[in-house]
Parts: C-alpha cells; structure tokens; sequence
C-alpha cells in the first residue's frame, strides 16, 4: 500500500491547502494526513472518491461541504457545520463540534464522539436511497434537527442524564426521525414534532448505526442496544401550513 501524503497545514492558509489536496487525489493518491490544523475552512469541500483524510487538529467551518464519498476522520474538534449539504461518505469526529452540524446534509455519516452546537441537522434531508445519519455521542443544544426533511439523527447522551436538555427539538421537522436516548420531556419538542414509542423494530434497524459509532471510537455497544430511547417525528408533513392561508 502507498504511503499516505503528509502535510503540514501550520499556518497554511486554507486556500493553498485545500488547492493542494485536490491535486494530490487528482493525481491518484489515497490517503493524505493533515497535521497542525487550526481553522482553516472547507476542508474536503466537493471532493468525490474513496480517499480518506485524517486530521490532526481543529478544522474550520463547513469541513466536508458538498463531499460526495471520501472519508474524513478528524483527530480534534471541529468548528461550524461539518457536514454542510454533504452528499456522501463519512466524517468521523474525536471530539465536540459547533453549530449547525450536518446542515442541509442529503446523504453519508456524521459522527461527533462529543457534544455538538445549536441547529445540529437543521434542513437534512433524503432522497430514494440516500438517507443521511448524525450521530452525537454526547449531547446537544437547542433545535436540534430543527426543519428536518428527512434521514436520522440519533442521541447517545454519553455523560449527559438527561441525554438532551435544550428545547426546540425537531421544530418544524417534517420528515425524518429524531432518537434521543433516555426519556425526552415533551416540552423540549418544537412546534411540529412530537414523540412516540421507540419499538424492537426501532432497535433493529438503529442498532447497526450504534455498533459502527461505537467501533469507530473504541466504546462497548452493549449499554446502548436496548428500547431506552425517545423517538421524534413529524406530527405533520406541513408543521406551518397554517402560517401561509389566507380566508
């Protein structure tokens, strides 16, 4: 196998680094590692493929934008909307992240192994097979999945009781699902959303996505497989219909 392109972003600024990686996958390599990143923004933006790319440090905003099939693992936290509008492939975080997480995200994975911002998966969406999934191994803040059109935002509330404790969750959802482990208090839901039972079935079709998240950051699965969850849907298709009829 190859040996992986090593650069070193130490006061790069983030246009020369980001030219610089598409030209290493343009000329066929695989894998590149990123080292002393601090800030610098789109990180894998529009790249296509099955390269990966590590990160050592903390990327900016909008890492992944636009990417469709490489994988990102980052070795750090990372800034505002990771996963903004991605189309495909992984980003795999050690650590926390900001606001806005996987924003607009219309296929592929986000995993946070820590907590994420304000508005994680607002506006994510699907299409036929493609089904967008955020996993956030710690917790949230207020409005998660907020205008949610479709795909899968699962809460593992690692170190948190109660999972999430921010309001507005699911606010104008409209598509999609919202799993929140532990109970949810009702009056955290937003306008739109609204929680029923999490079944066996619930479970088997979540469980391969927390076997992957734990896998990927070294943590048992065990306490995590059982029906302990709040799931969160649309209560309907047009949460604001209302706002928009004139008599």
């Amino acid at each position: 196998m190859a040996e992986p392109l090593v650069i070193d972003a130490k006061g790069m600024h983030y246009t020369p680094l980001n030219r610089q990686i598409r030209e290493a996958l343009a000329s066929g390599v695989k894998e590149i590692v990123l080292n002393n990143v601090l800030g610098q923004r789109f990180i894998g933006n529009g790249l296509r493929g099955d390269a990966k790319i590590i990160v050592n440090g903390v990327p900016g905003g909008d890492l992944g934008m636009f990417m469709s099939g490489p994988e990102c693992e980052i070795f750090g936290d990372a800034e505002h909307a990771p996963g903004n509008t991605m189309d495909n492939g992984a980003l795999i975080i050690h650590g926390s992240a900001g606001d806005a997480v996987a924003h607009s995200m219309r296929g592929g994975k986000v995993f946070v192994e820590g907590n994420i911002g304000y508005r994680g998966g607002i506006h994510m969406k699907q299409y036929e097979c493609k089904r967008p999934i955020l996993v956030i191994g710690g917790t949230s803040h207020a409005f998660l999945g907020e205008y949610m059109a479709g795909g899968l935002i699962l809460v593992l509330g690692i170190g948190h009781e109660p999972a999430v404790q921010d309001r507005g969750i699911g606010s104008g959802i409209h598509g999609g699902e919202i799993i929140i482990r532990g109970d949810v208090d009702e009056k955290l839901l937003g306008v739109g959303a609204k929680k029923v039972d999490f079944t066996e079935e619930d479970l088997e079709n979540v469980a391969p996505v927390i076997k992957e998240f734990c896998e990927r950051f070294d943590i048992d699965p065990k306490p995590f497989l059982d029906t302990n969850y709040s799931k969160i849907v649309p209560a309907s298709a047009r949460p604001f219909a209302g706002k928009y009829t004139w008599e």
